[in-house]
C-alpha cells in the first residue's frame, strides 16, 4: 500500500487528491490547517475505511510540521506532495510587502520545511518521491505579461529549491519534481479555469507514478510535457 502525505489538503487539489488517492487504495495522511473546519475532508476520511486520515499542519508553522513527522516518525512516506499554496497579486507601484512575504512563507519556505522534516520518512520507503506543486507562473521564461509579482516570484523561488533538492537529495535515492497542475477550477484559479480538480488530479497521480530518477530536477505540466524555468 503507498502511503502519500498531502499538504493544504482541506479544499481544492489537496482534497481531490485526498480523494482520489484514498480510493484507489492508497494511504493518506491529509495534512491541512484547521481539521475542524474541513468538513469535505473529514466526509472523506470517514468514508475512507481509515485509509485516509486528517491532521492538523500549517505550513507556516515549523512546530506543527515537526509534530506530525515526530507523529509518523516510523512511518515510511512513498509521495511527500507539497499542494499548499496561497496566491499574491502584487502590483507594480501597489506592493503590500508583508502580504508578499506571508505569500513567500507558505509557497517556497513551505516545502523547503517539509522536505527537511520528512526526508527520512521518504527515504524509507520505496517510491521515495518530493512532489512540489508550483505553477507556470513561476516560469522565468513564459513570462510574457508581467505582473504578479508576489506569486510568480515565490513560485520560481519554488522551483530552485525543488531543483536543489534534486540534487541534494540524490544520495537517498529521491525524486524530487516541481509539478504545474494546470489552470484549474479551484477558489484560486476560479471559475474560468481550463479544467477541473479531478481532471487534473487524474493525471497529476499517473505522472507522479510513472516518475523515475532521471526526471529528478525537472519542472513538468501536469500533462507530463517539461516547462522551461
Amino acid at each position: 500500500m503507498l502511503t502519500i502525505l498531502v499538504t493544504g489538503a482541506g479544499r481544492g487539489l489537496g482534497l481531490e487528491f485526498t480523494r482520489q488517492y484514498a480510493a484507489a487504495g492508497a494511504r493518506v495522511i491529509a495534512c491541512c490547517r484547521n481539521p475542524s473546519g474541513a468538513t469535505q475532508l473529514a466526509q472523506i476520511a470517514q468514508e475512507s475505511g481509515g485509509r485516509a486520515t486528517v491532521h492538523a499542519l500549517d505550513v507556516v508553522d515549523h512546530a506543527s510540521i515537526e509534530r506530525v513527522a515526530r507523529e509518523f516518525e516510523k512511518t515510511p512516506i512513498d509521495v511527500l506532495i507539497n499542494n499548499a499554496g496561497i496566491g499574491g497579486n502584487q502590483r507594480f507601484g501597489q506592493s503590500d510587502y508583508e502580504a508578499w512575504m506571508r505569500v513567500f512563507r507558505v509557497n517556497t519556505l513551505g516545502p523547503m520545511k517539509m522536505a527537511e522534516a520528512f526526508v527520512k520518512h521518504v527515504a524509507a520507503s520505496n517510491e521515495k518521491k518530493i512532489v512540489t506543486l508550483t505553477s507556470v507562473m513561476g516560469s522565468i521564461a513564459q513570462n510574457n505579461t508581467g505582473g504578479h509579482y508576489g506569486y510568480r516570484s515565490t513560485k520560481s523561488a519554488a522551483n530552485a529549491v525543488v531543483k536543489s533538492l534534486a540534487l541534494d537529495l540524490n544520495r537517498h535515492a529521491i525524486i524530487a519534481v516541481a509539478v504545474h497542475p494546470g489552470w484549474v477550477r479551484t477558489d484560486m484559479g476560479g471559475p474560468s479555469a481550463s479544467i477541473d480538480a479531478p481532471t487534473s488530479i487524474a493525471a497529476l497521480r499517473k505522472l507522479i507514478a510513472g516518475l523515475t530518477r532521471g526526471q529528478s530536477g525537472r519542472f513538468l505540466n501536469y500533462d507530463g510535457t517539461e516547462l522551461p524555468w
